[in-house]
C-alpha cells in the first residue's frame, strides 16, 4: 500500500519536473532557438523561482527513487520462483523420475534414466572401431594441411 502510494507520488513529481523544465526560458543556443527577451518568463525573479523549483523537485525525485528501490528490494523476502518450487527435491545423485504421460513426455519413445544413459555411453566407448579398409590408402599428406589418420 505504501509502495503504491509512493510510486504514484513519484510519477506526479516526474510530471511536475518535466513541466517546470519545459516552462523555463532557453538560455543556450544548442538548437539554434534562443529565447527572446520579451518572452513569457523574462523577469529575473520568475527565472530564479523556476530554477529553485527544478532543483527541489530533482532532489525529491532522486531521494524518492532511492527509497522506492530499497522498499522494492526488502518488500518480499522470497521471490515467486522460490515460493513455487516443489517441497521435495530429489537427492543430488538420484535421477529424476521421467514424466508419465502429460506434458514433457515423448509420445513415441520412453525416456531413459541417467544410469541407463551412463551405461550406454560406457558401452559405446568399448565398441569396435569402424574398418576403413575400403578407403584408399594415401601415404602423402593431404594438400589442405590436415594431418592424416594413423592406423
Amino acid at each position: 500500500m505504501l509502495f503504491t502510494f509512493l510510486l504514484v507520488v513519484q510519477a506526479m513529481i516526474a510530471a511536475a519536473l518535466v513541466g517546470v523544465i519545459l516552462i523555463q526560458k532557453s538560455e543556450g543556443g544548442g538548437l539554434g532557438m534562443g529565447g527572446s527577451p520579451s518572452g513569457l518568463m523574462s523577469a529575473r525573479g520568475a527565472a530564479d523561482f523556476l530554477t529553485r523549483t527544478t532543483s527541489i523537485l530533482a532532489a525529491v525525485f532522486v531521494g524518492l527513487s532511492i527509497l522506492l528501490a530499497v522498499l522494492a528490494a526488502t518488500r518480499n523476502a522470497t521471490s515467486r520462483v522460490e515460493a513455487s518450487a516443489p517441497a521435495s527435491v530429489p537427492a543430488a545423485g538420484a535421477p529424476a523420475a521421467p514424466p508419465v504421460g502429460g506434458q514433457g513426455a515423448a509420445p513415441f519413445a520412453p525416456q531413459k534414466s541417467a544410469a541407463e544413459l551412463a551405461a550406454e555411453a560406457a558401452g559405446n566407448q568399448s565398441a569396435p572401431k569402424a574398418d576403413n579398409s575400403a578407403a584408399p590408402s594415401n601415404s602423402a599428406a593431404p594438400s589442405n594441411g590436415a594431418v592424416p589418420l594413423q592406423r
